[in-house]
């Protein structure tokens, strides 16, 4: 049982840093005013931040779990890091685009429609788009599915580095 409150306790401490860490960036890139075209340094520094930090969280529960880990146990804390995180995105998300930028949505579309006329899409072929888009603008599904593929996501850092450092009691050799 001390090794589930342990693991219990990296998982909120790495989810929540990790979860700050994604809403100051939001915040950040919303100041700079590039909120509604990311530079992809943005994105690079997010998915840096995403792996280290669970990468980081299993380490350290090997560490406190006197150097041994099991896979399944890496698995569960990395993705509890993710949820977690993406729960804390999921509420900053929510109160962004109800209050901070109400707005948001149609302008994030507004910036779609150019570069979809930049590339030669018709005005048909965009209005099309639009519309199988609508279904997916609720905040609801949105953070739905920013939760869900943070948990897949997390699952495949956690699974690889999870692999890489288990360590079970039996593969000790004196």
């Amino acid at each position: 049982m001390e090794n589930s409150a342990n693991s219990k306790s990296l998982i909120i401490n790495y989810g929540i840093y990790l979860g700050v860490a994604t809403v100051l960036i939001s915040l950040i890139t919303y100041a700079l005013g590039m909120h509604l075209d990311t530079h992809w340094a943005v994105s690079l520094v997010t998915i840096i931040l995403f792996i280290g930090l669970i990468v980081f969280g299993i380490k350290k529960y090997r560490e406190t779990n006197e150097g041994f880990l099991t896979w399944g146990q890496g698995v569960k804390i990395g993705v509890g890091i993710a949820i977690l995180a993406a729960l804390i995105g999921a509420i900053y998300n929510y109160l962004f685009m109800s209050f901070i930028e109400p707005d948001f949505m149609n302008q994030a579309m507004e910036v779609s429609n150019q570069k979809l006329l930049d590339q030669g899409q018709t005005e048909e072929q965009i209005e099309a788009i639009n519309k199988m888009s609508e279904a997916f603008r609720a905040p609801l599904l949105i953070a739905a599915m920013g939760i869900i593929g943070s948990a897949v996501g997390g699952f495949v850092v956690a699974a690889i580095a999870a692999a890489i450092m288990k360590k079970s009691e039996e593969e000790e050799t004196y």
